[in-house]
């Protein structure tokens, strides 16, 4: 129905279409009403036409219609089961402890305190991370999602300049030293960046037999960024995970042992791959996550990218609805750490395709990367 109620006032409203003349009821009635004004008969019309659902004591209370109206929660009982089993809600207490590692790194400036801790400042834990700058640490390491970005940053001088033997055949001793992620990327200590202390100093004390075993561990493990072992410490994740096996190996861990620790701090450094790992372990293989080896998990086949896509990615891929949509995306360098948050641009002929949330690629790096804060 259209209406003109044009700059009438009173009776001198009209209705298009409508004889008011041969109606009763209220439109008739109250279009002729003198005291009738056009406000008074729009909203009168209003009032007729308002549809039910819009009265609160005709349809029912509004949060009875909220309630009607808002779509099912999406819930994914494997993918949270593999959550929980990969990333335990009370963390991970692990069997080795930083002892007096921290403490030498900033005796030999490569931890340099004041950069370290105007870096970490929102920390989850600043105090304990002062007192390891200048005590030892005997506790064990206790990993949560929380903190598991602090320890990169704790762990990485570890890995880059403990002195090790092995170090010699290390596919970062080369002319190219200066240009890698986990060197150029290290800025926390007096030098302009961390080739300078790399297998430079003493941080770790290893007998012969337990420098052979974490090295060992060190080429059997890899890491979801990129298709490198330990061993080649080209990024921050990696010269962390390989002081964390130096660490373990001093303090008497055996190679299972290391397996079992590397996987722990692997899962909560590169989360979204090891949780669609134990999915598919769970789907497809018929495995419980506490059933499956470290050392196979570690291995190339489900911890080196291009092996993690083809056998794992891809085979996810085909089943609906196992993984809800992500909603971040984390990398190398920063979900994980925060010197390394500018590590993200690394050199394209490491770059992984569709990789999901969790990781980046190493490798050689422009610009610079720089520790990560949280």
């Amino acid at each position: 129905m259209e209406m003109d109620l044009g700059t009438t006032t009173g009776a001198d409203v009209s209705v298009k279409g409508l004889d008011t003349s041969k109606r009763t009821g209220p439109v008739a009635s109250h279009a002729l009403s003198p005291a009738m004004t056009r406000r008074g008969f729009a909203a009168m019309l209003a009032m007729a036409v308002v549809p039910s659902w819009a009265n609160p004591a005709a349809a029912g209370s509004w949060s009875d219609l909220l309630v009607s109206k808002a779509p099912p929660e999406e819930h994914y009982p494997l993918f949270e089961e593999a959550t929980a089993n990969v990333l335990p809600p009370a963390g991970h207490v692990s069997k080795i402890a930083l002892n007096d590692s921290i403490v030498r790194l900033v005796r030999h400036g490569v931890i340099d305190q004041h950069k370290f801790l105007a870096l970490h400042q929102a920390a989850t834990f600043r105090d304990e991370l002062t007192a390891m700058l200048s005590e030892p640490s005997e506790e064990p390491i206790y990993l949560t999602e929380e903190n598991a970005a602090d320890y990169v940053n704790l762990l990485w001088p570890i890995g880059l300049s403990n002195h090790m033997e092995g170090n010699a055949m290390s596919p970062l001793f080369t002319v190219r030293l200066r240009n890698f992620a986990s060197t150029a990327g290290w800025t926390l200590g007096d030098q302009d960046q961390g080739s300078a202390y790399f297998n430079r100093f003493k941080i770790v004390e290893l007998t012969q037999a337990q420098e052979t075993t974490a090295i060992a561990v060190a080429k059997s493990t890899f890491r979801p960024c990129c298709d490198n072992s330990t061993f080649f410490q080209d990024c921050n994740h990696g010269s962390a995970l390989l002081g964390l096996l130096q660490l373990g190996a001093s303090q008497g861990l055996g190679e299972t042992e290391l397996y079992r620790e590397a996987l722990a701090f692997n899962s909560f450094w590169f989360r979204d791959y090891y949780i669609r790992t134990a999915l598919y372990f769970k789907v497809v293989r018929k495995q419980e996550w506490r059933d499956v080896d470290p050392k196979v998990i570690m291995g190339e086949q489900y911890s080196a990218i291009s092996s993690w896509q083809q056998t794992v990615q891809a085979t996810l891929a085909t089943m609906p609805d196992l993984i809800p949509r992500p909603r971040e995306r984390a990398n190398c360098g920063g979900g994980g750490s925060t010197v390394a948050r500018s590590a993200r641009a690394k050199a394209s002929d490491h770059r992984s395709a569709e990789a999901p949330p969790g990781m980046r690629l190493s490798g050689l790096i422009s610009p610079h990367p720089t520790p990560t804060s949280r």
